[in-house]
């Protein structure tokens, strides 16, 4: 009489999902976030940036060099072929020098001021600062207009003082009233990375100078200046990139002689009713914003590895 031999131990194959027993757990845990990770992107790319961001981007791209009969570069043609473009480009790089260049000079004082002079107000005016950067900047434009604009309370307070029997205040609607309005409202946009910069410095080597003899201007251009100058740089090309994309001043203030590139393409689109030479004015915006931006995360990198050492 044989006997049969035990049965073998039943072999159970593990779930996809069931960990391995020879993965660390931490690596299982770390391919698990990066998985949600992908995820996460997927999801903005498709649901958030792709609907908001690079649909209407590749939209101005196929735009701007379509034609009557397809594929074409005519909106370009009519665009820059105008005899006024050369004059839009002049002239818009012309308000962007002047007034990026007074307001990053201007934004740097400020900050200068409120970290090596402090007063009482001192907090109370960065934080106000603060809150300026949150404000639209065509509320600026009207806020210059009621008070020194031809009817504004300055100009009519001066006109009466003096006995005149015009306003004597009237600049505000032409390049210099643009002028004065972006460098009021992107001034604070240096202040704040300026600030920062000047916090990070190593104020013994300040002392250090002074006590070598070394005057305010020689402290500030020899010693503050290097060491700070990749956060005054970043703030400086943010001020020139958000001055270029500025729209709202210009067309509270600017003139029917005061023609840049932004109004030139919101002209194109409205009243000249072409939407292809505005498109390609677009691109060549988005080319000389996409380039400073560039160059802002450079700069922007290299301040920020220098703090990380």
């Amino acid at each position: 009489m044989s006997f049969s031999s035990a049965p073998d131990t039943a072999r159970v194959s593990a779930p996809a999902d069931a960990p391995n027993p020879h993965v660390p757990l931490q690596t299982l845990v770390r391919r698990r976030r990066e998985r949600a990770a992908w995820w996460q992107m997927l999801f903005l790319l498709v649901c958030v940036l792709g609907p908001i961001i690079v649909y209407p981007l590749f939209r101005l791209l196929i735009l701007s060099v379509t034609g009557d009969h397809g594929l074409s570069f005519a909106p370009y043609q009519r665009f820059f072929g105008n005899g006024d473009t050369g004059g839009v480009i002049r002239t818009t790089l012309e308000i962007l020098v002047t007034s990026a260049s007074l307001a990053s000079i201007l934004g740097v004082a400020i900050a200068a001021l409120l970290h090596f002079r402090p007063f009482p107000g001192t907090v109370l005016l960065t934080r106000f600062l603060e809150l300026f950067v949150a404000f639209p900047s065509f509320l600026v434009a009207f806020t210059l207009i009621f008070l020194y604009g031809s009817q504004g309370s300055v100009s009519i307070a001066l006109q009466q003082w003096l006995h005149l029997e015009n306003p004597p205040l009237d600049f505000l609607f032409g390049r210099w009233g643009v002028v004065l309005a972006e460098v009021v409202f992107f001034a604070p946009f240096v202040v704040r990375p300026t600030l920062a910069s000047f916090a990070l410095l190593d104020m013994r080597i300040i002392e250090a100078a002074r006590s070598l003899g070394a005057n305010s201007v020689m402290v500030a251009s020899r010693v503050v200046l290097p060491m700070a100058w990749p956060g005054i740089a970043a703030g400086t090309i943010l001020c020139f990139l958000l001055t270029l994309n500025e729209f709202g001043i210009l067309l509270v203030l600017g003139s029917a002689r005061l023609v840049t590139l932004p109004v030139a393409i919101f002209s194109s689109a409205t009243v000249d009713l072409d939407l292809n030479a505005a498109a390609a004015g677009a691109v060549l915006m988005l080319v000389m914003s996409l380039s400073l931006y560039m160059l802002y995360r450079q700069v922007n990198q290299r301040h920020v590895q220098r703090t990380a050492r």
